[in-house]
């Protein structure tokens, strides 16, 4: 599952009489399994294209395709790392990955373990009841990367992931979520 193909996408931005072409004629086949980054400069249209990718906006031209269905909204089968802070400030460290669990209806004890398996795996088991604004910016990101991971999506798109870490922290990041993708 998570093939991704991406056929002709488009993305304009209209403001007045001011159009912003984000995307333009952009084709990629993304096979199952497969790991790949997208480079460029700032402003270039990464983020628009992860975006539309999640199904969080639209294209004003193309389509994409996952596992040969189209796009057309966000979808439990990717998650989404994003740039910024998305975490719930007035919910625990814990809370924040149950999450998702909690709302595909997964009992407390179960949301619990896995909620605490994956904060072990970012290093944050100890940190598990504090408050996000709590954690340093490095620790935000690890637990942003925990609550996408503990919904088990079959697509992974991470907006830069690792840019608040130490490179100690990415490396180790790294390797998991690599130990992760193939165990």
């Amino acid at each position: 599952m998570g093939q991704i193909s991406i056929r002709g996408v488009e993305k304009r931005f209209q403001r007045s009489a001011f159009t912003h072409q984000v995307l333009k004629g952009v084709n990629l086949e993304v096979k199952d399994g497969e790991f790949i980054a997208i480079l460029g400069s700032s402003g270039c249209g990464k983020t628009t294209l992860l975006n539309v990718i999640a199904g969080l906006t639209l294209p004003t031209g193309g389509a994409v395709l996952v596992d040969d269905r189209p796009v057309l909204g966000p979808g439990r089968d990717r998650g989404v790392v994003f740039q910024q802070d998305t975490l719930f400030l007035w919910r625990s460290v814990r809370r924040n990955v149950e999450y998702g669990l909690e709302l595909r209806g997964i009992p407390a004890s179960k949301r619990r373990q896995v909620a605490l398996e994956w904060l072990k795996l970012v290093g944050l088991e100890r940190f598990a009841e504090f408050w996000p604004k709590e954690l340093s910016g490095g620790m935000k990101k690890r637990c942003q990367i925990a609550v996408v991971l503990a919904n088990d999506p079959d697509i992974l798109l991470m907006d830069e992931p690792y840019g608040a870490l130490d490179y100690s922290t990415k490396c180790e990041l790294q390797e998991e979520l690599l130990r992760v993708r193939y165990a």
